[in-house]
Order: C-alpha cells, then sequence, then structure tokens
C-alpha cells in the first residue's frame, strides 16, 4: 500500500464516493423516501422523572435505564399482584416499556397509556388551531391508537412520543418453548406498524402471516411472534439509512428484550432490511437463548463474514430474485454501507429460498418459500427447511434433536 493509498484524504473521498452511490441506487430503486415529522404527545421525560420521584416502602423504584430485568422481576415479585397493578396505574408509561416487568401487567400499562393517547388526539383530530394536515395526522394517529386498543391484543411496549415506538406479541409468551421476534426496516413507527394495503410489509402483518405459518407446521409448539417495532429507524433515504448510528441504539434495546423475555424458551430473530443491519449489531450480545438469526433482504450486517458476528446463534439469508436491495453497493468505507451481502457464498451464512416472494417487501408473504423457511426455524422443524440450492447445503450440522 502506497502513502497515497492510505491517506485521511483519499479515505474521506472514497466514503463520500461510497455514500453518494448509495443515495442514487436507492433513490432509483424504491427505498422509501418518506420523512416523518414528531407531533405532539406525551412526555417520556416527564414520565420517567415522576417515576424516578416516587417510593415503594420509602425505597426508590428500579431504574429503567440500569436495572437489569432480573432486578425489575424480582422487585415486583416482591410487591405482589395488586401493589403491582396500582404502580401501574400510577406510571403506565414506564411499567408498560420496563423490561423485566411482568408481561400481563406490561399488557395493563399499555392499554392505559394507549387510552390516555386516544384521548389526546381526539381532541386534536378537531382543533381548528391545527392545519388540515395536523389534523388528519391526529386522525390517523386515532385510529392507530384504536386498533391497538381492540380487544385480545397485547402490546408488549408502546411509547406514543413523536413519531412512537411498539412492539405486539400473538401467542402466550409466558409460556412458550420457542418465541419468534421480527425486527423490520425502514420508515416503521407507529403509523407504519400495521398497513391495509401492503400489509405483510409492515410488522403487524409480518408477525401474524408468520405466527399462523408456525402454527400450521407445528400445531401442538407453543410459539408466540412478537412484532418489534420498539426502537428508533431511519426515515426514507439518509445518512441514518446508510449508516449504522441507529442500528447501534437499538441494537441495545433488542438485546435488552432478548434478555427480559420470561421462562427459557429459544429465541429466532427474524430481520428484514435494515433491521438486519440491527441484527448484525446486536449478534455478539445477544444471550445463549438466541438460537438463530435470520436475515430477507439486508443491504449487510456491518461484517465482512458471518464468523465476525461473533455468535454462536445460527445465521441464515435469504434474497428473492427480483429485490432491488441486490442493486445496493455491499461495502463500508468510512462508516457508510453495511458490509459484505448476506447471501454471498463467501459470507458464510446459511442459504435459504425465497421462492415466490416478489420484491423487497414480499418475504412474509402467505404462500411463500420465504415465510415457510421462517416458520420453520421458528418451531424448529429444520429438516423441512428449503434450501437456496439443492445441495441441501443450509442442512449441515443440525441434528434432528435439536429441531424437535
Amino acid at each position: 500500500m502506497t502513502s497515497a493509498d492510505a491517506s485521511p484524504t483519499l479515505t474521506v473521498a472514497r466514503a463520500l464516493l461510497a455514500l453518494g452511490v448509495v443515495f442514487v441506487l436507492l433513490a432509483l430503486t424504491g427505498w422509501t423516501t418518506i420523512r416523518h415529522r414528531p407531533v405532539p404527545g406525551p412526555s417520556r421525560a416527564t414520565a420517567l422523572a415522576a417515576w424516578a420521584h416516587d417510593r415503594i416502602d420509602h425505597r426508590p423504584l428500579p431504574d429503567p435505564a440500569t436495572a437489569p430485568a432480573r432486578a425489575v422481576a424480582a422487585f415486583f415479585a416482591g410487591l405482589g399482584p395488586a401493589r403491582g397493578a396500582r404502580l401501574a396505574e400510577r406510571h403506565p408509561l414506564v411499567v408498560g416499556n420496563l423490561n423485566g416487568a411482568p408481561v400481563t401487567l406490561r399488557y395493563r400499562a399499555n392499554r392505559i397509556t394507549l387510552g390516555r393517547a386516544l384521548d389526546s388526539e381526539r381532541l386534536r383530530v378537531d382543533d381548528t388551531r391545527l392545519s388540515s394536515e395536523g389534523r388528519h395526522e391526529a386522525r390517523r394517529r386515532f385510529d392507530r391508537f384504536a386498533s391497538l386498543m381492540r380487544p385480545g391484543r397485547q402490546i408488549l411496549a408502546f411509547d406514543p412520543t413523536g413519531t412512537g415506538r411498539t412492539a405486539e406479541v400473538l401467542g402466550d409468551l409466558e409460556r412458550a418453548r420457542r418465541v419468534s421476534v421480527i425486527v423490520p426496516g425502514v420508515d416503521t413507527n407507529l403509523l407504519t406498524f400495521q398497513k391495509t394495503r401492503g400489509r405483510y410489509g409492515a410488522p403487524e402483518g409480518m408477525a401474524n402471516a408468520l405466527f399462523t405459518a408456525e402454527r400450521q407446521a407445528s400445531p401442538r409448539a407453543r410459539v408466540a411472534v412478537i412484532a418489534w417495532a420498539d426502537f428508533t429507524s431511519p426515515a426514507g433515504v439518509g445518512v441514518d439509512a446508510a449508516t449504522g448510528r441507529l442500528a447501534e441504539s437499538g441494537a441495545v434495546r433488542l438485546v435488552q428484550l432478548t434478555e427480559s423475555l420470561p421462562g427459557d424458551a429459544r429465541v429466532a430473530l427474524f430481520c428484514h432490511s435494515y433491521g438486519s443491519v440491527l441484527c448484525g449489531v446486536a449478534a455478539p450480545r445477544l444471550p445463549a437463548r438466541v438460537t438463530d438469526v435470520a436475515v430477507a433482504g439486508s443491504p449487510g450486517m456491518r461484517v465482512e463474514r458471518a464468523t465476525e458476528l461473533a455468535t454462536h446463534a445460527r445465521v441464515w439469508a435469504m434474497r428473492d430474485a427480483d429485490d432491488w436491495i441486490a442493486d445496493v453497493p455491499h461495502l463500508e468505507l468510512g462508516g457508510v454501507g453495511h458490509g459484505a451481502d448476506p447471501v454471498a457464498p463467501e459470507f458464510g451464512a446459511r442459504l435459504l429460498s425465497a421462492d415466490g416472494a416478489v420484491g423487497h417487501s414480499g418475504y412474509f408473504e402467505p404462500g411463500t418459500e420465504s415465510l415457510g423457511n421462517f416458520a420453520a426455524i421458528g418451531v424448529g422443524a429444520f429438516p423441512s427447511l428449503v434450501c437456496a440450492r439443492a445441495d441441501s447445503a443450509c442442512h449441515d450440522g443440525i441434528s434432528g434433536a435439536e429441531g424437535s
């Protein structure tokens, strides 16, 4: 290598060139360009301040930022159901998002916060001081909150602040033996959490499709699926979509989630698009219970080889034939880009078929081999996986007992 090759000026120039190429290709190939403006809502900072000043038996409450999930679980076990319920009523925004708090208590707390958020948006819908666009946004939020409050929905996390975050559980999370977590990509927020058109490209639709497919694949299996939109994702084309800044912060939250799940169920992560970047960053810190990480439509996992993820979990990858993400440069220079292509043979992932999937958002469509493969991983039915090639290499080293 010459001195010119190693110069800071050349490194910066290469990074800027890579950034320009990424932005142009993403814009041309269909990456969404929606911008989401924050809207008024309950203040998490205010809720956390009230929590910090409260006391139980003259003792401070667990610090949501530093208390391990096991310590939080022990705290609520000591309180008992009645006092825990009263605490959730006083601080629903905190308890509903507190890793280690009992799952059913989190559901209850989030319904309280949802009700309050719904009342707030009801007032804004008819507020003549708002622009027509502002009232339209309020109506959309009102409709989303009302939908999340429908009977039977289990909301594990909910924060309406700004563009919002949420997570929903399908199945009995406390009794599940296998838990699947869907980690979505760009433009994920409260308003895009579920959709009528393009349902299976949104977290709620992905989770429902996977839960149904898992129950069909193994009717007696005790499974649960989490639609996890409890992180801040990039909003369209921009620096955030081409760098790992938001993946870093999201990875912290994902690791905390997997560490705090009840019981000892095995966990599989299903990471789509930018969600796969987040999963790649989280991989070295995931607990042992996470046995599988599957990525689809990935722009990269911020490493050059699967072994560099430093995880004991099996790493799976798929991409359908007409996914535009294939045209995105799989490189990383100066922090721009996300590294090697996970479906490249030299990356070292177990390659799965995505036959039947169409485009970048079609991997969870019912009837596709991509969804069938996800379901097989979710229930541990590894012999039924369809590899990307006819040589069945994706099955190598997996025992039948492990998949039982």
